[in-house]
């Protein structure tokens, strides 16, 4: 199953198409391990959303654990072949300030820092749209209580007037604030007037007793409910904002991130604080639904950082948002240095100190550019393994949707090294790397395959 989710993100199909990419194709079959050639599928496509309930932050800590060992343990492989020892360039440079050996083993590598957010596949909210289906689910409330009721007539619900109202406002190319206030009111009216209905029809049944509903419509009742009590607030108060905000009724933890991009001010999804090491290895720390300031989250990855490489970072790479007061007094206090501009006034200009000033801007120059892999880390997941369209329908699969994603991100970057390895034929890798290199690098070529029955070498598309 972890090799479906690989083969999965990697190719970036849907939970049916991954299944029938491996029931036709015997690379793939022969990378997630089947004994043989099988023309039956292996497993129901359903079978991937229990698998991502399962896997949670602990898996996830697992994998990281084991891919940061893998990268270790092949960079130090690939230097005893060449039988001298490693140069002084090509290890990090002591600490800022000079220090023994041993302060020296404790600060290694470099930590970046950035914070990105994972839009989830919703359709774009309005005030309008929202209210418009939270109407339409009390609708089908109202249409599965009534007949299990003593009611000689059926509550009214205008759902025909109420659509036209609707369509009225939604389309118009650009409705005017009056216009849309308007039709805003509309809606809240109907849809308080069927939650009434819902109240009444819910007396029939005593409290405590099972509802003759399905528990995801019992869930849309209770998200419902809420978004007309925030629609009302906002427009009885005449604001466009309130706390824990709904945006979508089938997935009411998602709220809106607020990033300030110049083509998507406003994003939709879980935001992440991310951290990446010199190596390339991306690992999620933090994932929250709601908004925050990544900043604060720098000390708590500083110290996973050690966790994971069993020493602190030499220096710590990040935006401006992570240079307050008071991380640079936890960074310093552990001999740790902080690639960013210095707080406070600029130092004036003399003839003594402007060949100081001048390397100074020199290497925080230097320091900004090194942030690009991480921006890259984002770009690759977004645009090769999209990121930015997460299409899980809970908290904790998507959850695991993301961390998916980052843990076929890493994977990349062990077959990478692994790969140069195998290549120079250094001895230790791993016996699984053949069939790894020959399943993740030729995804995408065209081979020929024996038929079984005939024999003749029949074209196969990897795709």
């Amino acid at each position: 199953m972890i090799g479906a989710v690989i083969i999965k993100h990697k190719l970036c199909l849907s939970d049916r198409e991954t299944v029938a990419q491996i029931q036709e194709n015997p690379y793939l079959q022969y990378f997630v391990g089947l004994p043989g050639y099988q023309m039956e599928a292996p497993f129901v496509p359903s079978l991937f959303v229990e698998v991502r309930k399962r896997m949670g932050k602990a898996v996830f800590g697992v994998f990281e654990a084991a891919i940061i060992d893998s990268v270790e343990s092949a960079k130090a492989r690939q230097r005893k072949p060449s039988g001298k020892q490693p140069d002084k360039g090509d290890d990090d440079p002591p600490p800022s300030g000079g220090g023994s050996p041993e302060e020296a083993a404790e600060h290694q590598g470099k930590l970046i820092l950035d914070a990105t957010v994972a839009a989830q596949a919703i359709r774009y909210p309005t005030d309008l749209s929202l209210l418009n289906e939270a109407r339409e689910f009390s609708e089908q409330i109202i249409d599965k209580l009534y007949p299990k009721t003593g009611w000689t007539k059926k509550p009214r619900t205008y759902r025909e007037k109420a659509r036209k109202a609707y369509l009225a406002v939604a389309k118009q190319r650009r409705p005017s604030g009056k216009v849309r206030r308007r039709g805003i009111k509309q809606q809240l009216q109907y849809l308080r007037r069927n939650l009434a209905h819902i109240e009444r029809l819910l007396e029939h049944w005593p409290e405590g007793s099972p509802l003759p509903l399905p528990r995801w419509l019992l869930y849309r009742y209770w998200v419902i409910q809420h978004v007309y009590e925030q629609q009302w607030e906002m427009y009885r108060t005449k604001r466009r904002r309130c706390d824990d905000r709904i945006v979508s009724i089938s997935q009411p933890y998602v709220r809106p991130i607020i990033r300030g991009k110049q083509d998507r001010p406003v994003e939709f999804g879980a935001k992440l604080s991310v951290s990446l090491n010199g190596d390339g290895v991306a690992c999620v720390d933090h994932l929250r639904w709601d908004a925050f300031h990544e900043g604060g989250d720098l000390k708590s990855q500083v110290e996973a950082y050690r966790l994971r490489h069993g020493h602190y970072p030499q220096v710590v790479l990040g935006d401006p948002v992570y240079g307050t007061q008071e991380n640079r007094r936890y960074l310093k206090s552990r001999g740790i240095r902080f690639a960013g501009k210095p707080l406070g006034r600029p130092r004036k200009v003399t003839e003594a100190n402007r060949k100081e000033l001048k390397r100074l801007k020199a290497q925080r120059r230097e320091d900004y550019l090194q942030r690009i892999p991480i921006e890259g880390k984002f770009g690759q997941g977004k645009n090769g393994y999209r990121l930015n369209y997460i299409r899980a329908k809970r908290a904790d699969t998507s959850f695991a949707w993301i961390n998916s994603i980052f843990l076929v991100m890493n994977l990349q970057i062990l077959l990478r090294i692994l790969f140069a390895l195998w290549k120079r034929g250094v001895a230790g890798v791993p016996s699984w790397l053949l069939r790894v290199v020959q399943t993740m690098f030729g995804l995408r070529e065209q081979r020929l395959v024996a038929d079984r029955t005939s024999g003749q070498p029949i074209p196969v598309v990897l795709t």
